[in-house]
């Protein structure tokens, strides 16, 4: 089973197939590299597609020291899985969890970036839910270590930006659902304390994503309300950024859509890969409405 070993000896279990451009993805906190199978299998006809298992996730390694875990770890532990992989820049997917630590790959290594694709980022990142943040992914936290996984995986698996997923493909979210609560219980519950709960929030960042040179796609459910005013936030800081709202869709857009999904991000890709995609003109963030104000 191949696996990377990250600077501080973690091992990451990961997938690819295909050739051509890396095209790695990183998945969200419920899901896990096999949550990119429709991905994975569609975009290796073009690209060398890489998806992982984050730490804590098996078959990756589960440390049990609580620092272990944190935005940066996460952040980091795709350079790892590229260095190993002798991979100096590849396009990078994320979604949720996974969409945070693609933005922050692409402010601390830019460089490395062929693409940022940004999907459902977002949750707790609002000034005003920091407070409300903490405390749910506390509580839930709390709930995994005491009840297990498999069990929490009953309730946040149906959580109210999950529900579209189930409405539109039953038998799509049991699998899902199923494969959530096969989770390790130590992993979950380390992966919501250090990594969910204590990572900044996007308006902390807005500085750092201006400097963000490499072009940016911003994907979003308009039913996964924690995430639409990040979604406008990081369209507006990123200057290479687009936006692309999926309607009538939730947070799992990936699995929940995957042919709107796809479309978009073959899209974008096509556009970076043929050196079509454009920052946003200035002009357009002007300011005012008709442009014909007097002078």
């Amino acid at each position: 089973m191949p696996h990377a070993t990250t600077d501080d000896g973690v091992k990451l279990h990961y997938e690819e197939t295909g050739a051509g451009k890396p095209l790695i993805f990183i998945h969200e906190y419920a899901g896990d590299c096999r949550s990119w199978e429709p991905q994975m299998r569609l975009f290796s006809r073009w690209y060398r597609c890489i998806a992982f298992n984050a730490r804590g996730y098996p078959p990756s390694d589960v440390p049990e020291d609580p620092e272990k875990y944190s935005q940066a770890r996460a952040r980091d532990d795709i350079r790892s899985v590229l260095d190993h992989l002798k991979i100096d820049k590849a396009h990078v997917c994320g979604l949720s969890m996974g969409g945070f630590a693609a933005l922050h790959f692409g402010i601390a290594y830019g460089a490395r970036a062929l693409s940022l694709a940004v999907g459902g980022c977002g949750y707790g990142a609002e000034p005003a839910k920091r407070d409300q943040f903490r405390a749910e992914t506390n509580a839930a936290a709390d709930q995994i270590e005491k009840q297990g996984m498999p069990e929490v995986a009953k309730r946040y698996s149906l959580g109210p930006t999950r529900v579209q997923f189930q409405n539109k493909n039953p038998r799509g979210w049991r699998e899902f659902a199923d494969q959530l609560a096969e989770h390790s219980t130590l992993g979950s519950t380390l992966t919501m304390r250090g990594v969910q709960g204590r990572r900044p929030s996007l308006w902390e960042l807005v500085d750092d994503m201006r400097r963000i040179e490499a072009p940016t796609l911003i994907v979003t459910g308009d039913e996964d309300d924690p995430c639409l005013e990040p979604a406008l936030l990081m369209k507006r800081a990123i200057p290479t950024a687009a936006l692309a709202v999926l309607p009538s869709a939730g947070h799992t857009i990936n699995l929940e859509d995957p042919e709107e999904f796809n479309r978009v991000l073959f899209n974008f890709l096509a556009a970076v890969d043929m050196g079509t995609w454009r920052r946003r003109d200035p002009r357009s963030a002007a300011g005012g409405i008709l442009g014909m104000a007097r002078k």
